[in-house]
């Protein structure tokens, strides 16, 4: 099972990903539009985090995981949202046996008990990018129809840079900017 904690770009595919390898997905973000899209897109589970204390989100998870005859522990939890509440959420939701894959970054400082990771015999690891030696296996995805591509992007003139870019920081895009240029 994994659980992909930042449904944005990264968290988007990252659930696609999931799916296409054979794990059932639960997906947790703050943005209800996000949720909506990817429940249309391999998430058997959305949860939002501002309805829910840690202790509940993690309750919710574990019924679900009942009621689906799916496994309570040995979760596979992907960190994409890069917030410092995305990565306290994703650490607190740690199980026994459980693997933390940190692929958001942020520059925030995120208090954690490192101690969890002893007791729940769990682990951590990150990653910085894609080796360029997974890109035909990734393209392959995409071909085949596993991940789709469209229903994340959205094009916009180039000469749209400087507003595209004031929306992309202050969080208002849905989706991927592609800025195509102007013929």
């Amino acid at each position: 099972m994994a659980i992909v904690v930042g449904i944005g770009g990264v968290g988007g595919y990252s659930a696609q990903i999931a799916k296409a390898f054979g794990a059932t997905v639960i997906a947790i973000d703050v943005d209800p539009v996000k949720l909506g899209a990817i429940r249309e897109h391999g998430a058997s589970l959305t949860l939002n985090p501002r309805e829910h204390d840690l202790k509940s989100l993690k309750a919710k998870i574990v019924e679900f995981c009942n009621s689906n005859n799916l496994p309570v522990s040995e979760w596979t939890i992907f960190e994409c949202s890069g917030t410092a509440a995305g990565q306290s959420t994703a650490f607190g939701l740690l199980t026994f046996g459980a693997t933390l894959c940190v692929v958001g970054f942020t520059m925030d400082r995120v208090e954690l008990r490192l101690s969890n990771l002893m007791a729940f015999d769990a682990r951590a690891l990150g990653n910085w990018g894609c080796p360029p030696e997974l890109y035909p296996a990734a393209l392959d995805l995409v071909l085949d129809g596993k991940i789709d591509l469209a229903a994340f992007v959205e094009q916009h003139p180039l000469d749209a840079i400087n507003e595209i870019f004031g929306q992309a920081h202050a969080h208002r895009l849905a989706r991927r900017a592609i800025l195509v240029p102007q013929s």
